[in-house]
C-alpha cells in the first residue's frame, strides 16, 4: 500500500511538470507568433461612467444638495422652540401703605415659546412669585402661577408670512439643486463626447499620415536603389525624399494634434484628483452608422425633451419662488389685525398683582406704496417668467430639430466621403500601375496619394461629426439629465 502511494505521488507530481511545461511552451509560442490579446477599445460609456464617478465639476454641482439641506434647516430655525427663564425684581415704596417701608417683590418665569408657519405664536410655563404679589388667575402651589400665552394675526401675516415664505422657498433648494447637478451632468456629458470623438479622429488621422509615409519611405527606398543602378534619373531620387519630408512633417503635426486631443480629453478623466491621460493603445473603431430614430421616437422625444430637460425645469422651480413672493406682497397690502394674551411683564404690575394682558391692536397703511410696489415687481417677474418658459421649450424644439438635422447630414456626408475615398483609391492604384510601366512620375503619384489621403480625412471627419451629431441628440432630449441611480 506505501509503495502504490509513493508511485501514485511521483506520477501526479511528473504530471503536473509537464502541463507546466507545455502551458510555459504555449506563452512562448504566443509571444513569438504575436497572439497576444488586444486592448478593450475604450468606449464614451467608460468615459460617461468616469465622469459619474470622479469629475470635479459635478462634484461641486453635488454641494448643491448640501446647500439645500442647509437653507431648509435655516428656515426651520424660524420656528424652533425656546426655552425661556426670565426673573425680575422690583424695589419700591408703596405710596397707599408707606408704613411697610421699601418692599421687595418680581417673579421667575420658566417657559417655552414657539412659533407655527401659520404666524401664530405661543408660549407655556409657570411663573413662581418673590415677595408678596398676589396672583389673581391660575395660580397653583405656593406663589405659583400658571403663564400661557398667544400671539394671533387675523389678516396680515395669518398663513403666508415672511418666515413661512422662506421655509417655502428652501423646500424649493433641493429639486431647484438636483436641476444643477442635471445640467452640470448634461454639459459635461456632451463636451466629454464632443472630445472623446475628437481624440479619436486624431488617433485615425494619425494613422493615415503614417501610412502614408512608410509608403513615401519605401518608394524612396525603392527608387534610390534604381537611382543607383542607373536606371532613373537622380532627379526623382530628389523628388522623392522631398515627399519624404514633407509627410513626416504632416505626421508630427498629426502627432501634436493627437496629443493635444488626448490632454483635454484628460480633463474629463479625474482620477484621485488629478486628470489622467487616456490609453493610446485603447483608441477604438469608429462604430457603424446605423442609428436614426424614426418621426414616431422623434415625436416622442420632443415630447419629453420639453418636460426633461433641465433649462425648462429651473425656470418651473423659479416660476413657484415667484408665485410665493407674489402670495407674500398681496399679503403685505391687508392691515395689521391681531389678537394678544399674555401674562403681565411689566414692574409697576408688582404692586396689583400679577396678573394678564389683553389686547386687539390695528394698523392700517395710508399708501401701501411699498406693498403694492412688491407686488409689481412679483407680476412682472411672473409674466417674465411666462415668456422665458415659452422661449425656452421652443429652443429645445429647435435643439432636437438642429440635431438630428446634424444626423441626417452627417449620414449623407459619410456615405459622398466613402465614394470619394473607393475612388481616389482607384485613381491611385491606375497612377501607380502607370508610374510602373515609365508612363508617369513620381509627382503624379504623390498627387494622386495625398488626394486618397485627403479623401481618408475627409471619412474621418464625417464619421466624428456623425457621433458628435447622435451624442448632441442625446443632450438635445434630456437623455443624460438623470443620473443612472435615477
Amino acid at each position: 500500500m506505501q509503495l502504490l502511494k509513493g508511485v501514485l505521488k511521483w506520477w501526479l507530481v511528473l504530471s503536473a511538470i509537464m502541463f507546466a511545461g507545455e502551458a510555459g511552451a504555449g506563452q512562448r509560442e504566443d509571444r513569438l507568433t504575436g497572439h497576444e490579446v488586444p486592448p478593450v477599445p475604450f468606449t464614451l460609456e467608460e468615459v460617461h461612467s468616469w465622469i459619474d464617478r470622479s469629475h470635479p465639476l459635478l462634484k461641486g454641482a453635488g454641494a448643491e444638495k448640501t446647500i439645500a439641506r442647509g437653507k431648509l434647516l435655516k428656515a426651520l430655525g424660524a420656528f424652533d422652540p425656546v426655552l425661556v427663564n426670565d426673573m425680575e425684581l422690583e424695589r419700591f415704596i408703596s405710596s397707599s401703605n408707606p408704613e411697610k417701608g421699601t418692599q421687595t417683590v418680581g417673579y421667575n418665569d420658566t417657559l417655552f415659546e414657539a412659533r407655527h408657519p401659520w404666524g401664530v405664536r405661543g408660549s407655556v410655563g409657570y411663573r413662581r412669585a418673590i415677595g408678596e404679589a398676589r396672583i389673581p388667575d391660575l395660580a397653583f402651589g405656593e406663589n405659583q402661577q400658571l403663564v400661557v400665552g398667544g400671539f394671533l394675526p387675523l389678516l396680515r401675516g395669518l398663513l403666508v408670512n415672511p418666515e413661512r415664505a422662506e421655509l417655502q422657498r428652501s423646500e424649493l433648494a433641493a429639486p431647484l439643486a438636483d436641476i444643477k447637478i442635471a445640467q452640470t451632468r448634461q454639459d459635461l456629458f456632451l463636451a466629454a463626447a464632443h472630445q472623446f470623438w475628437e481624440w479619436v479622429a486624431a488617433a485615425k488621422m494619425l494613422e493615415v499620415e503614417q501610412q502614408a509615409l512608410a509608403v513615401a519611405e519605401e518608394r524612396h527606398r525603392q527608387m534610390d536603389e534604381r537611382a543607383k543602378a542607373g536606371a532613373i534619373a537622380p532627379i526623382d531620387v530628389v523628388e522623392a525624399a522631398q515627399e519624404v519630408h514633407r509627410r513626416r512633417e504632416v505626421v508630427i503635426a498629426a502627432r501634436r494634434r493627437l496629443e493635444q486631443e488626448q490632454f483635454k480629453l484628460s480633463l474629463f478623466l479625474w482620477e484621485n484628483g488629478a486628470p489622467t491621460t487616456p490609453p493610446l493603445e485603447r483608441v477604438p473603431e469608429f462604430p457603424a452608422v446605423s442609428w436614426v430614430p424614426n418621426l414616431e421616437e422623434i415625436r416622442w422625444h420632443k415630447l419629453a425633451a420639453v418636460k426633461e430637460r433641465p433649462e425648462v425645469k429651473e425656470l418651473e422651480v423659479e416660476a413657484k419662488i415667484n408665485h410665493i413672493d407674489l402670495a407674500l406682497a398681496k399679503n403685505n397690502l391687508l392691515p395689521n389685525l391681531d389678537l394678544e394674551a399674555a401674562p403681565a411683564r411689566a414692574p409697576e404690575k408688582f404692586v396689583l398683582g400679577l396678573g394678564y394682558r389683553f389686547g386687539v391692536e390695528l394698523r392700517f397703511p395710508i399708501f401701501q406704496r411699498r406693498g403694492r410696489g412688491e407686488v409689481l415687481q412679483a407680476q412682472g417677474q411672473a409674466a417674465r417668467l411666462v415668456m422665458a418658459k415659452a422661449f425656452r421649450e421652443n429652443q429645445v424644439v429647435v435643439d432636437v430639430d438642429n440635431a438630428l438635422s446634424a444626423i441626417e447630414r452627417a449620414k449623407e456626408r459619410i456615405e459622398e466621403a466613402s465614394q470619394a475615398l473607393r475612388l481616389a483609391e482607384i485613381v491611385e492604384e491606375g497612377e501607380r500601375y502607370r508610374f510602373g510601366l515609365g508612363a508617369s512620375t513620381v509627382l503624379f503619384v504623390n498627387l494622386r496619394e495625398r488626394n486618397t489621403v485627403e479623401a481618408k480625412r475627409q471619412v474621418i471627419v464625417a464619421r466624428a461629426e456623425f457621433q458628435k451629431a447622435v451624442a448632441s441628440y442625446q443632450w438635445a432630449i434630456g437623455g443624460w439629465a438623470k443620473a443612472p441611480a435615477e
